[in-house]
């Protein structure tokens, strides 16, 4: 059969060498910007027109989006066969997985798997029972304990471990905590109920104490990609390396420069380390970069050189570019706001668009000076890191009620959903879930039928089969009982109506309930139509983001605010080497996200509160981070501008060898 795809012409040859070398372990380290998703989506068009059989392919994500894109593209440069290529993301594959074969870990298959809120709620039920809401008040609450348990999963390593290296001040605390872990896990199977941590955890488990199911599935997927390797937790890794049990057909891609996410438990040992796990590995560079200016690529391989421990790679692209990036002092947090403010207006009438600018930061309330002066000026933005669509009241209501009627023993469900209606508080809403939990027809005792709306709802349970009717008609019986209740319970549920349909058009879309469930749970839409940022509209806007929002997006145009000591690196890291490093990534990837222009902004005066308490600092100012100290990249590698100090010279006197720190 001839081949359809010219892959020497469409792809450089690193990229060329990824895509076609197929067989045995492949390392792919895609520097920032040199093209990962198109090896990924070029390899697996190759192999399906090699004859391998779609299904046998398994391309494993982050995001669900990123697949559903990869085999679009796929398609478009082969054929609809790629459409059919296993991919998803790691929590969506194991609970395919687990819903196949959770017998064999003694679960049913119909388990509901708890988002964050629904788990923090669990976590808090056990609290609440073991006493331990009226225990001394340094015990921790329940988003702390929920985040201690799952860094321990995550980071396979003991409760104890987190809490002596995190949470100091909990150490009294660990045996209990410890059997606070247990209990949450004894209390979810109970409930058949799953976090996000258990769809790793038991698909792990099984596949490691199952060799018959291991082989069938190792030999079902020949050939495994996975991306963005280097945010993989320990429990990912080992799933993947279970799955090439009878073949080593296996290409990760991913930026050792880029592993910015060991606060999810990402390991960034995973991505080093992999060419030992699998001997013979094939290691290929992408190192020509399509996004950036090179002198832009000449700052972010300076600042990356520098890093203890990494693959060696140095970025280049045809783009050669005439701008330095540019470092900016200002006299201080607002001086800061304002340069933008003006640099922006400029960009505008040069004809760069507000949406091909951002902002960056290494944490959101290091904008929130800057966001008062956009408002001010009416530049529209819209600021990223903020609460999710599945996240807001209302959704998680209307989501209640659907848990509850897939799962009648969902706890956290019936409480929500009970606790909306009026006369209902905590109390009575556990007394009669404990009397539900001896009923198997939603009967209750009279006292509490008679309670403000207790009858009508479990009347609508009653009428409902989610085995016979779709996600869409059920959700639109429970918005008919649901609605009257937005409008007693929330004042502004004009505002929340827009999502609540969205919500129903989502549902419409499914044939199964526990499909509808699990997409909700996994990975929901991402943005509320709730508080959504007035001016963002069509005109544009400008972006503000974390750096961790950041990652994998790019615009003409990027401020980097805040780059001083304390805020990046962050003072939270400081005392870690591990961390420093980390920082040190976090900076790569925020310098990275720029096209044209990079702007590094560095505000002389700090006046927090942790500023004052801190004697490391110089006096009043602050100083410039270490990642522009090193290699003396205001040297050689920006264009340093100090005329923002010019207005305050009757104030303060600026001197670069006096406030420059010592490494410089």
């Amino acid at each position: 059969m001839m081949q359809k795809i010219d892959y020497q012409n469409e792809l450089n040859e690193q990229q060329y060498q990824a895509v076609v070398s197929t067989a045995g372990p492949h390392l792919v380290i895609a520097g920032a910007g040199s093209g990962k998703t198109r090896v990924l989506v070029y390899r697996t068009a190759c192999l399906v027109e090699q004859g391998v059989r779609p299904e046998q392919i398994l391309l494993l994500t982050f995001t669900r989006r990123a697949s559903r894109e990869m085999l679009n593209r796929a398609s478009q440069v082969l054929d609809s066969r790629c459409q059919q290529v296993s991919g998803g993301t790691f929590h969506s594959f194991a609970n395919s997985v687990l819903r196949r074969n959770a017998r064999h870990i003694g679960m049913s298959p119909n388990f509901t798997i708890l988002d964050q809120s629904d788990a923090e709620s669990a976590i808090n039920n056990i609290r609440t029972r073991m006493g331990l809401n009226k225990a001394d008040k340094r015990f921790p609450k329940k988003k702390m304990l929920l985040s201690i348990i799952s860094k321990s999963i995550n980071k396979s390593v003991d409760v104890d471990d987190i809490i002596f290296d995190e949470h100091p001040s909990y150490l009294e605390w660990v045996d209990l905590i410890r059997h606070f872990k247990q209990e949450y896990q004894e209390y979810k199977k109970r409930q058949s109920l799953m976090d996000y941590d258990d769809l790793l955890i038991y698909t792990s488990e099984l596949l490691i104490k199952n060799k018959a199911l291991r082989q069938q599935m190792s030999q079902h997927y020949k050939y495994i990609m996975v991306d963005e390797y280097q945010d993989t937790n320990l429990m990912q890794a080992d799933i993947t390396r279970q799955l090439t049990d009878t073949h080593k057909n296996i290409m990760v891609v991913g930026d050792d420069s880029q592993s910015i996410y060991s606060f999810r438990g990402a390991h960034f040992r995973n991505i080093i380390n992999f060419p030992k796990q699998y001997p013979g590995t094939r290691v290929i560079m992408l190192e020509e970069n399509y996004r950036s200016s090179q002198p832009i690529l000449n700052l972010t391989n300076e600042v990356i050189q520098s890093a203890e421990e990494k693959y060696e790679k140095n970025l280049f692209t045809r783009n050669k570019g005439e701008k330095l990036p540019v470092y900016v002092d200002t006299v201080n947090e607002n001086a800061q706001s304002k340069y933008i403010i003006q640099k922006i207006k400029e960009l505008q009438d040069q004809g760069v668009p507000l949406n091909e600018v951002a902002v960056l930061f290494r944490s959101g309330w290091h904008s929130n000076d800057l966001e008062v002066e956009l408002a001010s000026h009416a530049i529209p933005f819209v600021k990223y890191g903020g609460q999710k669509f599945a996240e807001a009241a209302h959704i998680k209501d209307a989501i209640s009620f659907m848990q509850v009627i897939f799962n009648p023993h969902h706890e956290v469900g019936w409480q929500r959903v009970l606790k909306l209606l009026e006369g209902i508080g905590s109390r009575t809403a556990d007394q009669i879930i404990a009397e539900l939990k001896q009923s198997s027809s939603y009967k209750v005792s009279d006292k509490y039928m008679k309670k403000g709306q207790v009858k009508s709802l479990l009347d609508l349970f009653k009428r409902i089969e989610p085995e016979k009717q779709s996600p869409g008609d059920i959700m639109e019986q429970v918005m008919e009982f649901y609605l009257p209740l937005v409008m007693r319970v929330y004042d502004d549920y004009d505002k929340r109506m827009n999502d609540l349909d969205s919500l129903a058009g989502i549902a419409a879309r499914y044939d199964s309930l526990v499909s509808f469930l699990t997409d909700m749970a996994i990975e929901p839409p991402e943005k509320s139509l709730v508080d959504k940022k007035a001016g963002a509209g069509e005109e544009g806007h400008v972006n503000l983001s974390t750096i961790h929002s950041a990652k994998g997006l790019e615009w003409n145009t990027v401020f980097l605010i805040f780059v001083a000591e304390g805020y990046l690196p962050s003072y939270q890291s400081m005392d870690s080497r591990e961390g420093i490093e980390e920082e040190r990534r976090l900076f790569y990837v925020a310098t990275t996200r720029a096209k044209e222009n990079l702007v590094l902004l560095r505000p002389q005066i700090d006046k927090s509160a942790r500023a004052r308490q801190d004697n490391n600092r110089s006096g009043q100012y602050t100083r410039v981070s270490r990642f522009l100290g090193e290699g003396r990249i205001l040297d050689g590698f920006v264009e340093v501008e100090r005329n923002h100090w010019q207005d305050y010279t009757d104030q303060f006197t600026y001197s670069r060898n006096s406030n420059w720190p010592d490494y410089i």
